[in-house]
């Protein structure tokens, strides 16, 4: 999962890119409008975190220019000027939530949680692949009912094959998922923290299959989905 934070206060942006990045979400930073405005252009984002007192171009103005474009991103407000008529615009303008400063961090991780669940409609707090469970809310993993230690990477890397299990997954579209702007993180690397999660779940008797000219595949429950056996490796 990938959030855009546009907040120009520098010390509250760094203790919320730090808090999520915890929490296993790629995390990018702008401090103005115009910079955020662009962001959203040219990036595809699960979340925005929004400040609606940005230099150059305001939150609201952010908002209504998302919302003409009809991009479907969930919006959480975050303002020092809690007045009803802000509140009115901002969800008027199509802002999926509202929070004033100060806040608790607590509070705002929840209504993140919240925020992406909601915005994947139906989906479930649970993944699951035979004997392996994912529970997105606590991102927590375990074979068995028996939890698995997993670095911050690992974890994000097993949330994104099991929500997509069965589906080719390239190592460029597993940097662009897992990595933020200016950090540079090399296909090589991906090799690494794949080999890294494949000891972890073999256990579980779950495979990550490489497949040759395309990347990577978890395999399917129903084997007999799977893709041809004659190109993996």
């Amino acid at each position: 999962m990938r959030i855009l934070i546009a907040e120009d206060d520098s010390i509250l942006a760094d203790g919320l890119s730090r808090s999520l990045r915890y929490d296993g979400y790629a995390v990018d930073v702008v401090h103005d409008g115009s910079s955020a405005d662009s962001a959203l252009q040219l990036q595809t984002f699960d979340l925005l975190i929004l400040d609606l007192g940005l230099p150059k171009m305001n939150g609201l103005s952010v908002l209504r220019k998302l919302r003409q474009r009809a991009t479907p991103v969930p919006v959480l407000i975050l303002t020092a000027a809690d007045s009803i008529e802000q509140r009115v615009e901002g969800l008027d303008l199509g802002a999926d939530d509202y929070m004033s400063k100060p806040f608790a961090l607590s509070e705002l991780e929840a209504r993140v949680r919240a925020l992406i669940r909601r915005h994947g409609g139906a989906r479930a707090s649970m993944l699951r692949h035979g004997r392996l469970s994912f529970d997105l809310n606590g991102r927590i993993a375990t074979i068995d009912d028996t939890p698995i230690e997993l670095s911050a990477r690992e974890t994000s890397l097993l949330e994104i094959f099991l929500s997509r299990s069965g589906r080719m997954i390239s190592k460029h579209q597993l940097v662009d998922l897992l990595c933020e702007w200016g950090e540079e993180v090399t296909t090589n690397a991906i090799e690494v923290y794949i080999h890294r999660l494949r000891k972890k779940i073999e256990p579980a008797n779950v495979r990550i299959l490489t497949v040759r000219g395309l990347g990577y595949c978890l395999e399917p429950e129903n084997r007999s989905q799977a893709v041809d056996a004659a190109a993996v490796n």
